[in-house]
């Protein structure tokens, strides 16, 4: 199983943008998948969560200004981050569940909810 995240970068506050993570070794249609991030000095943290069925989670954190999408034609996961705020910079990684329902998976949480993990990629927001 390999997971592996783009998209990163810098951008101002108030910006956008779109993370990518492309999965392979597995068969992505059948499990839910998820976005966390992990800023310095701070413990990861769950973003959002989609499940197989196309059910969606999300921090209360990010609601209303972050849509997690998967294409599974493309073995994709998508991350469209709008209204970014300085407190979203972190490493933005993704994961894959061993479960096929989002919601379950991400109430679970990190340490059970998931079972393979991609790189990261940064994403930095300044004032």
């Amino acid at each position: 199983v390999q997971l592996q995240a783009s998209g990163g970068g810098l951008v101002q506050a108030g910006g956008s943008l779109r993370l990518s993570c492309v999965g392979s070794g597995f068969t992505f249609d059948d499990y839910a998948i998820g976005w966390f991030r992990q800023a310095p000095g701070k413990e990861r943290e769950r973003v959002s969560c989609i499940g197989a069925e196309g059910s969606r989670t999300y921090a209360d954190s990010v609601k209303g200004r972050f849509t997690v999408s998967r294409d599974n034609a493309k073995n994709t996961l998508y991350l469209q981050m709008n209204s970014l705020k300085p407190e979203d910079t972190a490493v933005y990684y993704c994961a894959k569940s061993p479960f096929m329902s989002g919601s379950y998976a991400y109430t679970i949480g990190l340490r059970y909810g998931m079972d393979y993990w991609g790189k990261g990629t940064l994403v930095t927001v300044s004032s």
